[in-house]
């Protein structure tokens, strides 16, 4: 099988139980690590799928791999490989195809429900559940709808927290791709960050650590749904 294609833009925001959940799977993949000076290929043919993971910078930044990547993922959906995005990846999604990124009304930092907002849209990807499903966050920015894409879930500090495109592709801004040991870096990095916001959606610390098993266990949960469902589309 040909491999997914994942772009990592920052050494801190790796791919996660994404990757754990493909190995599982025997689907191989191949880092792209934006972050190490990788450069984005030319074009995706021998990729099955495109992976974009997080990264602390703005999709309205001057970097340099910004318009090549954008080029790349209009290139996929054009080509009908399957893009999935997680937080900066679902901002990049956003501005390659029409969308627009800025500011949330509110930092959004911690754990947090995500609430279905068209069950029809995303009832292939998530079930027939209705009731609210534990997700982790952390993102000032979010993005506007591309067109001709379905919103398929929204949280107390966001309002357009996944999206989904021709039942192929998704992006979500927030993170289904956590680790205990994720959570407990970016807890470390951005200490200074979560201590110095006055956001209400921003959690200290100690609350985003606590329990960890159990939130991990809830938040797989969601991810193994969205992933598997992600999958099926893949080029063989």
């Amino acid at each position: 099988m040909r491999p997914v294609l994942v772009f990592r833009h920052s050494p801190t925001e790796g791919p996660g139980y994404f990757t754990t959940f493909l190995d599982r799977h025997d689907i191989p993949w191949r880092l792209v690590r934006i972050d190490a000076g990788d450069a984005v290929p030319e074009n995706l043919n021998g990729a099955s799928g495109v992976c974009l993971m997080g990264g602390p910078m703005s999709v309205n930044d001057d970097l340099p791999w910004i318009p090549p990547l954008l080029a790349r993922v209009r290139q996929a959906v054009a080509s009908d490989i399957p893009v999935i995005g997680h937080c900066l990846g679902a901002q990049l999604m956003s501005k390659a195809l029409g969308g627009t990124v800025g500011a949330n009304p509110a930092k959004e930092i911690g754990w947090g429900d995500v609430r279905i907002t068209d069950a029809d849209a995303a009832r292939s990807w998530l079930g027939d559940t209705t009731h609210p499903m534990l997700a982790f966050h952390w993102h000032g920015e979010t993005f506007t709808l591309p067109p001709g894409a379905a919103r398929i879930l929204d949280s107390a500090w966001c309002a357009n927290q996944a999206f989904v495109l021709n039942d192929r592709h998704i992006g979500m801004q927030c993170h289904v791709e956590m680790t205990p040991e994720l959570v407990v870096s970016w807890c470390d990095n951005g200490a200074g960050e979560v201590a110095a916001s006055s956001s209400p959606g921003v959690q200290p610390v100690e609350v985003i650590q606590a329990d960890l098993p159990t939130r991990i266990a809830r938040l797989h949960q969601l991810a193994d749904k969205i992933y598997f469902r992600w999958i099926q589309g893949l080029i063989k």
